[in-house]
């Protein structure tokens, strides 16, 4: 089992899907391979460090975090090499040849990616907004050999194929009262290994996001502060979306951006999921849907 994560910034990861992929690892053990691609340079969310300082101290985060969470990490590079620039990130054939490279290397069997607002009164972030749009316009193209062959060249004459992954979409704080999902994920015996992968993220928990106001939080003073306040982050998410469980639990919408799966599969694959809480029968009646239209 391969599972790719590609989001916009470091820590994306820890806020929507470290647990789920933690407790995959947790059921399958060495037969589970995990990539997580960050589609910036992270310069840019801070108020008293330079740019490049900045980026320096979340690379070096996010590796400990990938340390902690036996996960592989890489950033998404554009064909010439350069690492797009966070706030300014925009959807270019550059972009969606790098999407493309960088599934098509590694064949994920499931691919995580932000959502698409269906409110246009949504909050976004344009970064979020900018990997979703990407992933969704690469996903049909992700089989195809000679979509992106100058920018990275091959020998057109000989393709083979390339498996397509079932395409999710996280959870996005960002945007308030617009978010929906289907399968819903108990996530609670790996809430102690978020906090830690979490807590990694020095710069941007204890210092940029109680400066910039949007997540009601201040700054924590210590691990045990932190853990206080995800469970708080938690808690509000279950409120936003009518989940009852006190539990923490992560979020996942069923795309059909690439393959369509049986619902059998989902449910089988998935661990620890939260029946009570999953939208089985919308999303089976949907699968099936889909699935009798291909």
């Amino acid at each position: 089992m391969k599972l790719l994560y590609i989001h916009a910034h470091f820590d994306d990861y820890e806020f929507t899907a470290a647990g789920t992929f933690e407790m995959w690892k947790r059921k399958l053990g060495d037969d589970l391979r995990a990539r997580v691609i960050v589609c910036t340079d992270g310069q840019a969310g801070h108020q008293f460090r330079t740019r490049a300082e900045t980026g320096r101290v979340r690379l070096q985060e996010q590796l400990a975090s990938a340390r902690l969470g036996g996960y592989e990490f890489e950033f998404l590079r554009l064909p010439n090499g350069q690492v797009p620039r966070e706030a300014c990130v925009g959807v270019t054939p550059d972009l969606l040849a790098a999407l493309w490279k960088a599934i098509r290397d590694f064949e994920p069997d499931y691919l995580f990616c932000p959502p698409l607002p269906t409110d246009p009164r949504a909050g976004v972030h344009v970064d979020h907004l900018t990997v979703a749009n990407a992933v969704r316009q690469v996903a049909y193209m992700i089989n195809v050999p000679h979509a992106f062959t100058p920018e990275y060249p091959a020998a057109e004459t000989v393709s083979r194929p390339c498996k397509v992954p079932v395409i999710l979409t996280v959870y996005d704080g960002y945007m308030f009262g617009a978010n929906a999902y289907d399968l819903a994920v108990d996530v609670e015996p790996a809430f102690p290994q978020i906090v830690d992968m979490s807590w990694c993220h020095q710069s941007q928990i204890c210092e940029w996001l109680p400066w910039v106001g949007r997540h009601q939080m201040e700054a924590p003073r210590s691990l045990a502060d932190w853990t206080a306040t995800l469970r708080q982050r938690f808690a509000r998410k279950n409120r936003e979306l009518g989940i009852a469980a006190p539990n923490a639990v992560e979020l996942f919408t069923v795309t059909a951006w690439g393959e369509i799966p049986k619902p059998a599969q989902l449910e089988n694959d998935f661990p620890g999921l939260l029946t009570e809480a999953c939208r089985l029968d919308e999303l089976r009646s949907r699968l099936e849907r889909w699935r009798g239209a291909v």
